[in-house]
């Protein structure tokens, strides 16, 4: 069994989500954690934030709900409003971090969200993967040269085709995956605990 965890980097609910993931990661070290980005911010859905009214209240009952923490940075770029939400990029820096430390995959989501809705850092920018390469000990230069390469391209592709397969249409969901079973363990907002008990259930049915 696996854990697959299909989330989008530039969605409030799943920064609200990390807090649960980093706990189901420290509970369970004996299962692979599969990161898989969702193509929420796409096509015409790539508008300035300003054009989307409900971010500010969504945070506001994210942050009472999870205690996912907005920083200065990210509150900054909402007061602008020109930012723009490009979840092919963020995607492809997924891809990259995912393809310079695969076991690491969940804490560097994580990591990268913080990027955003701390420090207000675009994920489009090479500085941002540059930064969080080189606090996490990885090769900077070539996690940016990935981000920069048509496989990143192609792999954020696969993701979103992967996250379409699976049925996961809002995010974070994460599932649990035993051979051909699929078992939803969270869409949307979940403490560890009842993450637990479905994984338990998933392991007894």
């Amino acid at each position: 069994m696996k854990l697959v965890y299909v989330f989008d980097a530039y969605c409030g609910w799943s920064h609200g989500f990390s807090g649960t993931l980093r706990e189901m990661v420290r509970r369970h070290p004996e299962l692979t954690v599969e990161v898989v980005s969702g193509g929420l911010f796409t096509g015409p859905r790539r508008v300035p934030i300003r054009e989307f009214g409900y971010v500010q209240g969504a945070n506001a009952e994210i942050a009472g709900l999870t205690g996912a923490e907005f920083g200065e940075g990210y509150q900054r770029l909402i007061a602008d409003g020109s930012f723009v939400m490009d979840s092919e990029a963020a995607a492809r820096g997924v891809a990259a971090l995912r393809q310079a430390a695969p076991d690491r995959a969940a804490e560097l989501a994580v990591d990268l969200q913080r990027a955003f809705y701390l420090d207000g850092h675009s994920l489009a920018a090479p500085a941002t993967y540059r930064k969080l390469a080189e606090t996490a000990g990885l090769d900077a230069e070539a996690v940016v040269a990935a981000f920069e390469s048509l496989e990143a391209q192609a792999a954020a592709n696969a993701d979103f085709a992967r996250s379409s397969g699976l049925g996961a249409n809002s995010f974070p969901t994460l599932l649990a995956i035993d051979g051909e079973r699929v078992t939803v363990l969270a869409r949307g907002h979940a403490t560890a605990d009842e993450v637990d008990r479905r994984l338990a259930a998933a392991h007894t049915a």
